[in-house]
């Protein structure tokens, strides 16, 4: 499959994802730390100094124009690590610095 190009800043990848263009940084990736840590765009620039804030807004402003679709993934994604928790069973490890931090 070939690489589509959607406008300046944003472009599909080989597997069909939005990414930033000439990044290997998915759309997604960026709305995620949004919804995960309420983060701005100037804080999104913080921690992805390599993309510029038009980048950024570009990214932002196609999951806004693909909101159904981007969430419809976001919800595939989490189930499937949800999944996977399941499946691999409880962390001991994070048991135990739980209890230790009085967490459980």
């Amino acid at each position: 499959m070939s690489v589509a190009t959607l406008n300046n800043h944003i472009t599909l990848n080989e597997e069909g994802f939005p990414i930033v263009r000439g990044t290997k940084t998915k759309v997604i990736q960026i709305v995620m730390d949004v919804m995960a840590h309420g983060w701005n765009a100037d804080e999104i620039h913080e921690q992805y100094p390599y993309l510029s804030l038009a980048q950024i807004h570009s990214a932002l402003a196609y999951y806004y124009d693909h909101r159904k679709e981007l969430d419809a993934d976001i919800e595939r994604r989490q189930k499937s690590v949800d999944q996977i928790f399941r499946e691999i069973g409880p962390s001991k490890l994070r048991d135990k610095v739980l209890k230790k931090r009085g967490l459980k």
